[in-house]
């Protein structure tokens, strides 16, 4: 790997753990529902998929949930996230690679699928099936989200895209 890839795949993760921890402090003052967050982490993750490819996308989402975890979270939160997260790169990978799919409608498969992620994981911790309950509202929710991520995200990815293009000529 290039140093110069490594130093820019460097700055990405630290600027989703900044905007994940910004994002958390946000996203009490917005929501009543706990645990919605707008997913502006995420636009790091679509950027870096983008640009990069799927396996640094990968790095980059690990080592934010994994860093975040240790530095701001408690216990379940990041096996949350992590679900959530995992699941929803997964599915992100899979429709990005449908070419049909802009980074917009990725973004919010994406976002719903991290909402599946963690109900999901929520009911395996807690042992309580109710939650399945709680699963409309964030979807409904995670839809406009995942809409403001992917257009943010789009206009990052011809950014970044031009930059790193533009050295190569």
């Amino acid at each position: 790997m290039k140093l110069r890839k490594i130093i820019i795949l460097g700055i990405m993760v630290a600027i989703s753990i900044v905007v994940s921890i910004v994002e958390a402090q946000i996203s009490t003052f917005l929501f009543i529902i706990p645990g919605v967050k707008l997913g502006l982490a995420n636009i790091v993750t679509l950027v870096v998929l983008y640009v990069f490819g799927w396996k640094d996308a990968l790095i980059v989402l690990v080592l934010r949930i994994a860093l975040v975890a240790l530095l701001y979270s408690a216990m379940p939160a990041p096996l949350l996230s992590f679900a959530g997260g995992i699941l929803a790169f997964v599915m992100m990978v899979v429709f990005k690679k449908i070419n049909r799919f802009s980074i917009l409608s990725v973004s919010v498969v994406g976002a719903l699928f991290h909402m599946v992620g963690q109900i999901v994981m929520a009911i395996f911790i807690l042992g309580t099936e109710e939650l399945l309950y709680y699963l409309p509202y964030m979807m409904i929710i995670s839809v406009p989200t995942g809409i403001i991520t992917g257009l943010v995200a789009k206009r990052l990815t011809l950014v970044c895209d031009n930059m790193i293009n533009s050295d190569k000529k």
